[in-house]
C-alpha cells in the first residue's frame, strides 16, 4: 500500500515478524509497518478486529506493537534503530502501574 519515495542514503535492518525489512534512521517504526504486506499491528481486545498506524502522532493506540520483547510499544512514536525487532501486539495492551 506505501512505499517510501526514494532509496536512503543510510540504512538499517529491521525484523518485522521475524524478516528483515530495510528502513531509514531516524523513520518511525509505524511508517516501517505500514510499508508490509501485512499491515495490521495488534487486533482489538473485544473482537479480535485487526488495527494498524492510523493517526502517526500517539493519539490513538492503534499502532501498538510488541518492540524488543517489551509489549504495548507505540510504533509511531519510535524511531527505528538497528537490530530492532518488531512483533505483533498479541493482547490488550498494558498499562504500567
Amino acid at each position: 500500500m506505501f512505499r517510501k519515495l526514494h532509496e536512503p542514503a543510510e540504512a538499517v535492518t529491521v525484523y518485522v515478524e521475524g524478516k528483515p525489512v530495510v528502513a531509514e534512521p531516524g523513520e518511525s517504526l509505524a511508517a516501517v509497518l505500514l510499508r508490509q504486506e501485512a499491515i495490521w499491528s495488534r487486533p482489538t481486545p473485544v473482537k479480535g478486529s485487526r488495527r494498524a498506524p492510523y493517526c502517526m502522532i500517539g493519539v490513538c493506540f492503534d499502532c501498538l506493537a510488541r518492540v524488543d520483547g517489551v509489549a504495548s510499544i507505540q510504533t509511531c512514536m519510535m524511531p527505528v534503530r538497528d537490530g530492532m525487532t518488531v512483533e505483533h501486539q498479541q493482547r490488550r495492551r498494558c498499562l504500567p502501574s
